[in-house]
Parts: structure tokens; C-alpha cells; sequence
């Protein structure tokens, strides 16, 4: 995936709260991500790529971050589907 950079300039207090450069540019991206996501601009499949993480991954840190998902798109909706069809149930012994 290609890269734009963009200065960004952090007032110097938040640094106290153990952020580096890393960890802003990290918050920074999922911070956008999750906008562009709750806005209807992406579906979590789409940011799950933007943030290199699987969908599950995704959904699990929409629950960290307390951001409800539950507006399935049609094709999200056949994802899903389809990954319960793929599941192997077990029967209980």
C-alpha cells in the first residue's frame, strides 16, 4: 500500500502520556479509519484492510473503542453468511 506523509503537530502534554511517534501515527490512522467507517464512507472489510487487521479484528476493536456495529451492508451480510456455512459444527459428546 503506498504512503502519503503529513506533518502533524502534537501539543507536547499529550506526549507525557507515553506516546511516540509510532504510537501517534498508529491512533492517528485508526482514528481515521474508524471516522471514514462510521460515517458509511468504508465497510469494516474495506477498513480492516486500511488497518492491515482481519474483519474480526476490526469488529473486536469497534467493541474496544464502544462503536456499535450493526448496520450490515448486503455484501457484508453475505460474508457473514457464508462464513457460518463454512464453520464445522461439532456435536456435543
Amino acid at each position: 500500500m503506498t504512503e502519503t506523509t503529513f506533518q502533524v503537530r502534537i501539543p507536547a502534554p499529550l506526549l507525557q502520556y507515553g506516546f511516540d511517534q509510532n504510537a501517534v501515527q498508529r491512533r492517528l490512522v485508526e482514528w481515521l479509519v474508524l471516522t471514514l467507517f462510521t460515517e458509511g464512507h468504508v465497510s469494516s472489510g474495506k477498513a480492516a484492510r486500511l488497518l492491515n487487521i482481519t474483519r474480526v479484528e476490526f469488529l473486536a476493536l469497534l467493541r474496544a473503542r464502544g462503536i456499535a456495529y450493526i448496520n450490515y451492508t448486503p455484501e457484508e451480510l453475505d460474508e457473514e453468511f457464508e462464513a457460518v456455512e463454512k464453520l464445522e459444527v461439532k456435536p456435543n459428546r
